[in-house]
This record gives structure tokens, sequence and C-alpha cells, in this order.
């Protein structure tokens, strides 16, 4: 038996190769929609991939199985509560499929994280036919933790009902399998699809008996009161994304042959004057030197997909600013979530504005002691930090004032605009975003903390440490 595990990490997402070495059959699971490495890996080794498998619509990217069935025909399996428009098999609990003479998979309904989630128990015949391997666990237990089931994509359910359904597909289903058995879950640490993942890749189910704390609550309605509290809040896009895995949708090849056409900064402007969005996706400080008035910045270095899955408007088109030869990344990245709405990106990149001073906006910057001196000597200024809620309630610089990023544009309304406002996050990146969303609403006087609270605690600079609301 083949068995290979691939990991996003920007996406925090796992997904899976398995064949058969003999027969070559191969199967892929939960594959992300730039299928590149799995067919290069498949042809490496002569496989021949038959069938593609998702473990849940899932809400947090896009997957690959209408790319598999374009190009190479792979028939698509679902699980059997899930329906979608493009035609699929259902996976039946119990029910199973062969990969040659040496692997089988098999099928397990496990309702909760979503209402259509299954798991897959894999054999590898040739060693032990009547215990499994190992199981794909999909959203449904992670490796110190389980799916959360209050995400939109689970519509017609509430959160405490999918609750119940993933206790009993736990302590009926996959806590019943032996302790040996590995688990691989399709997320890792980063993940928003639970509260507290691991950093491991993979876990077996008695290291997960012992120390998952989820699974360690003694009744069902301790089980649903645990995991139905402090979830943090899903992106927007979340319900778009677990829709479209439902859809028939045009594949990633289609996207990229609108993403990539080179646009002139003179086309650009005269786009300006509708809804185009400008996504700059280079660094923060690169961006703080000079960037085209109005645009929003995104790095790639950091969190990228799910922060223009957040802040960027999915049926407005988009045009990318991109360091050269980054361009290919940034519109495969959004195309990863569903945004397939770049219709380009700017020839030249920055190159093609900064000595335009007429376009050009640069923010100013200020480092933790300067920002210490001035809120003690300008009764100006405006500290606003956009982190998390439970970031905030870890620790926080007193005075700042706690606008999350995620309901900045909401909450624009309450933010002065006759204050000198210094912005701030952990580290500079998603501060970054905040200015760039203030500065397109109108706001002037904007300053980053270069370096976030680390900087001001590296400083040793004093924090506010109030007590959690929240644990995890």
């Amino acid at each position: 038996m083949y068995f290979k595990q691939f990991f996003l990490g920007c996406l925090s997402h796992a997904s899976y190769l398995i064949a058969d070495e003999e027969s070559k059959e191969a199967v892929v699971v939960d594959p992300q929609r730039d299928i590149d490495q799995y067919l290069e890996e498949a042809a490496q080794h002569g496989f021949s991939i038959k069938y593609v498998l998702l473990t849940h619509f899932h809400a947090d990217f896009l997957a690959g199985h209408l790319e598999f069935r374009e190009k190479l025909g792979a028939k698509i399996m679902i699980g059997a509560q899930g329906a979608a428009e493009y035609e699929y098999d259902p996976c039946k609990d119990g029910q199973s499929i062969e990969l040659g003479k040496n692997v089988r998979l098999q099928f397990l309904e496990t309702p909760g994280h979503t209402p259509e989630s299954i798991c897959i128990l894999i054999f590898d015949l040739a060693k032990n036919a009547d215990a499994p391997w190992a199981v794909l666990t999909g959203d449904t237990l992670f490796v110190g933790d389980v799916g959360r089931p209050d995400l939109l994509a689970s519509e017609g359910y509430s959160s405490e009902q999918l609750a119940s359904l993933l206790w009993d597909s736990l302590q009926n289903k996959i806590m019943k399998l032996p302790d040996e058995t590995l688990v691989y879950p399709a997320h890792g640490a980063g993940s928003m699809c639970g509260k507290n993942i691991g950093k491991e890749s993979f876990t077996t189910i008695g290291q997960q008996r012992k120390f998952n704390v989820s699974l360690q609550a003694a009744s069902k309605e301790e089980f649903v009161q645990n995991i139905s509290t402090c979830q943090s809040e899903a992106p927007a896009y979340f319900i778009m994304n677990a829709n479209l895995n439902k859809q028939e949708r045009q594949v990633l090849d289609e996207h990229l042959s609108k993403a990539l056409r080179r646009i002139s900064i003179d086309e650009l402007i005269e786009m300006r004057k509708s809804d185009v969005q400008v996504l700059d996706t280079r660094s923060p400080g690169d961006f703080a030197k000079g960037h085209l008035r109005g645009s929003i910045s995104i790095g790639l270095g950091g969190n990228y997909a799910t922060w223009a899955g957040t802040v960027l408007d999915h049926t407005k088109p988009i045009v990318i600013v991109a360091n050269p030869g980054a361009e290919q990344e940034a519109a495969v990245r959004l195309g990863r979530i569903g945004y397939d709405n770049v219709v380009g990106y700017l020839d030249g990149g920055a190159s093609a504005f900064l000595f335009r001073q007429e376009l050009l906006e640069k923010t100013a910057r200020v480092t933790a002691p300067e920002l210490s001196k001035l809120m003690q000597t300008d009764p100006n200024v405006y500290v606003i930090d956009v982190r998390n809620p439970g970031e905030w309630t870890d620790k926080h610089i007193d005075g700042a004032t706690n606008f999350p990023l995620n309901r900045l544009r909401q909450q624009i309304s309450e933010i002065p605009k006759n204050r000198r406002l210094i912005l701030h996050c952990l580290g500079g990146y998603r501060s970054m975003i905040a200015a760039s969303i203030l500065e397109e609403n109108g706001f002037s006087e904007l300053t980053d903390l270069v370096g976030g609270i680390n900087a001001w605690t590296e400083a040793s600079l004093p924090v506010v440490r109030p007590s959690a609301a929240c644990a995890g």
C-alpha cells in the first residue's frame, strides 16, 4: 500500500493520496483545488487515480474534485447525506471500495461537523484484513480537538443539534476503533474548523482517547456545551465555499486564464472608476513605503487567503499588485477559496506607480518606544488593536481600543476621524490590512506599530492582562 499526506500550511489543510502498488489504482481524499502535485506524484509512481473523495463539503477551501473529474475522469464520491449538482457516488455507512487486491477503503457516516461528514477506514489487506491501519477523519476528529458544529455551512441544523450528532459519531463509531489505529485529519494547527487543534500531522485513537480535551466530557450534555461555546467567528466566505463545493462550477484553469491577464497602470486607473478592488500582495513594510492609493494590503507572507476572504468582496472584480513572478501564486491562492473574480494583475507591479506621486500613498510607522512616548505626550493619539477578542483578553496595551479586523468594516463608524490613529496587531500583518481599509474609507492620519504587540512586550513595556472569559 502507498500512502502520502499533503499539507498546505497557509490553509492548515491536509489531503491524501492512497494507492495499491500492485494494481496502481489510486484515490485522492480532500484535495486542494490546484491538483498538479497529486498528478505529479501519481505519474512518478505510475498510479491511475480512479476516485476523488470528499469527507464533507469543506467551508474553508474549494476542493479539487471537479478538477480531477475534468482532467482524469475520476469518479467523485461524497457522504450519502450530501447532495451535489454534479454526478457522484454516495458513500453509505459500511460500504467500501477496493484498490486492487491490497487496499480497502470503508466508509463511516459521521455527522456532526456537517450532516454529510464521513470518515474513511483504510485497510492494508496484505498485512491485516481484520483491523484498519488508519482512519481519515476529515473534520470529525483532529489532533487534540474535534470539528466545530457551528459553521453556517450546516444549514438547517442548530449548533447544539450537530454537536449532539458529533458526540454520537465519535462515541459510537470512531472511539470504538482499536487504540493503535492511526488518525489522519483534514486540518492541523491554525485551522478555524476547530478551537485547539494540535500541531502534529497525525495521531492515534489511543492518544486521543487519553489526551483530547474535547473527548473527556462526562456526558453528551457536557460535550455539547463545551464545543458549542467560545468558537471564533468564522469568515463570511465559509458558507460560500461550502456551497461551491456542492455546485457545478468552473475549474481552476478557467479562473487563471482570466486572472493572469496583464493590466497597465492607465487601464487600472480607468477600471477604478467602477467597483474594482486593488489587492496589494507585497509585504506590509513594502506597502507602507508606497502603494496605490485606495488599495488593500494583504501580503502573501501571512494568512493571505483567509484574510482576503474576510475583507474582500467576492462579487466585485479584483486586480492584483504583486512582486514580479508572484502573480500566479496570488491568483491560485485566491482560487483555493473560490475567489474567481480576479480580472488580472498590474503589469510591472509596484514599479508601475511608485514614481507617480499623484497615485501614491504611504503609511507612517512607529516603534514601540516611540508609541509609548506619544501616548504620554500627545492626547490626540488613539490606539487601535485589531486582534481578535481572545488575544485582547490575554493581554493588551493600556488605553488601546479593540476593533477586531474581521469586524472592522462593520464598526468603522465608531472610529474617530479627528484623532491620530495608531494601529497594531500581534506582529504587524493584520494592522497593515486594517490601515489600508481605513485609508480606503477616508481616514488620513494613520500610523502602524512596527512589530505589533510583540515588539511592545519585547521592549518591556507594560500590558494589561484581564482574566480570560473563554478558555481556549
